[in-house]
């Protein structure tokens, strides 16, 4: 015969692994200075001459415009939050994108 957990040893559900997130508001001012620095090391990076370097520059700013990405996503939905942060992150991310792809 099978051995059966007593009901009383189950754990209930609880309510935040239910699916149902919160709104916890609009994106704060240190995520878009934190991905603008990003953006400037990666640029920095790219621009010198070692070649693991230069890698290492262009690895990381090609993790960041997809994330960068889904962050200006996430704001359309919560709320940009600090606005002037909001744009130095987008003309970052343009300039990143204008140097890979012009």
């Amino acid at each position: 015969m099978a051995h059966v957990a007593p009901t009383s040893h189950r754990r209930a559900t609880r309510a935040s692994h239910r699916g149902h997130r919160s709104d916890d508001g609009p994106i704060q001012i240190t995520t878009w200075l934190g991905l603008t620095f990003a953006f400037v090391v990666g640029l920095v990076l790219t621009g010198r001459s070692h070649v693991g370097v230069h890698a290492a520059g262009i690895t990381l700013l090609v993790m960041l415009v997809p994330l960068t990405i889904a962050v200006f996503g996430t704001a359309f939905k919560r709320g940009f939050g600090s606005g002037k942060a909001a744009l130095t992150t987008a003309a970052s991310l343009a300039i990143v994108l204008v140097k890979f792809f012009v």
